[in-house]
C-alpha cells in the first residue's frame, strides 16, 4: 500500500489516516459503552485519549530531546508529527485501568485500546517503504549554474529536500533545513524544483539564506524520482543509492535529525 494517499492537489500520509481512523473507533466504542452498560465510560475513553496523546508527544520529544532543546517551541508543533506511539498506548492502557477499573466496561475499553493498537502498529510495518533505488542519472545545478551529478555522493549516504519559492511549509521549515545541513555530517541539499536561478537567488537573498546548500533542479526530475508532487518533500538515501524514507510534508527538526541519524548507522 502506497505509504502517501493522493488526493487531486493533496498529499496525505496514510499512516495518520490511520491514526485519526483508530482514534475515532475508539471513541465511537467510548460511547457505545456508556450507553449500554457504564456511564463512566466515555469520560473515560476522552481522559485516556487525551492524556495518552500527550504522552506519546513527551516520549517522542524525550527521545529527541537535543533537537527540541536547540528550538523548544517545536514541542507544540504537533501537526509536524512526531509521536511515540508505544508510550501513549501504555499511558492509555493504565488511564482506563485508574478510571474503570476491573469492571466491564474498563475490559471492553482495554480490548479495543488493545485492538486498535495492533492494527496501527500492523499498519506502520506494512506502510513503511521497501528501499528503492534513486533514479539513475540525475543532476542538479548550484544557484550559479554549476552541475552537479548526484552519482557523484554515491557511497555516502544523503538527504535531499525538495522545496519551492510558492510553497509555505517550505519556507517555514528552510531556515531550520539549513542550519541542519551545516552540522551534518551527511549531505543536506535543498533542491529547488522548476524555478529558474533567478527566481532562487532573489528569494535567498530575501530571506537572508546562504546558497552553498541549495541546488537547482528547474525540470523537476527529482519530483518524478520520488513519485509525489506534494512539497516539502524529504528524501534519506542511503550509501547504496536507496531511498530508505521519505518524508511527505513540512518537517521539524527532531524528524530530520532522527532520518539523518538512522542513514549514518546504515553505513557503519
Amino acid at each position: 500500500m502506497d505509504p502517501i494517499l493522493h488526493l487531486g492537489p493533496l498529499a496525505i500520509a496514510t499512516d495518520r489516516l490511520i491514526a485519526v481512523a483508530s482514534i475515532w473507533l475508539f471513541v465511537a466504542v467510548a460511547g457505545r459503552v456508556a450507553a449500554r452498560i457504564d456511564p463512566r465510560a466515555s469520560r473515560a475513553g476522552w481522559w485516556a485519549l487525551a492524556i495518552g496523546l500527550l504522552a506519546a508527544r513527551a516520549g517522542f520529544v524525550v527521545q529527541n530531546f537535543e533537537a527540541f532543546r536547540v528550538a523548544p517551541s517545536t514541542i507544540l508543533a504537533v501537526w509536524q508529527g512526531g509521536f511515540s506511539a508505544l508510550a501513549g498506548i501504555i499511558v492509555a492502557a493504565l488511564t482506563l485501568l485508574v478510571l474503570l477499573g476491573r469492571s466491564r466496561a474498563g475490559a471492553i475499553m482495554l480490548a479495543t485500546l488493545g485492538g486498535l493498537s495492533l492494527v496501527y502498529l500492523a499498519s506502520l510495518a506494512w506502510l513503511a517503504p521497501e528501499p528503492r533505488p534513486l533514479t539513475p542519472g540525475l543532476t542538479v545545478m548550484q544557484v550559479d549554474g554549476t552541475p552537479v551529478p548526484i552519482e557523484g555522493l554515491r557511497g555516502r549516504p544523503f538527504v535531499v529536500n525538495l522545496w519551492a519559492t510558492w510553497c509555505p511549509p517550505c519556507r517555514r521549515e528552510m531556515p531550520m533545513v539549513v542550519d541542519v545541513a551545516r552540522s551534518s555530517a551527511i549531505p543536506v541539499l535543498l533542491v529547488n524544483q522548476g524555478e529558474s536561478d533567478v527566481e532562487v537567488s532573489d528569494f535567498l537573498r530575501r530571506e537572508r539564506l546562504p546558497a552553498d546548500a541549495v541546488r537547482l533542479d528547474p525540470g523537476s526530475t527529482f519530483t518524478q524520482a520520488a513519485g509525489s508532487g506534494a512539497m516539502p518533500t524529504t528524501l534519506f538515501v542511503d550509501a547504496q543509492g536507496l531511498v530508505r524514507d521519505v518524508h511527505v510534508g513540512e518537517i521539524s527538526r527532531a524528524a530530520l535529525t532522527d532520518g539523518i541519524r538512522k542513514l549514518e548507522r546504515t553505513r557503519k
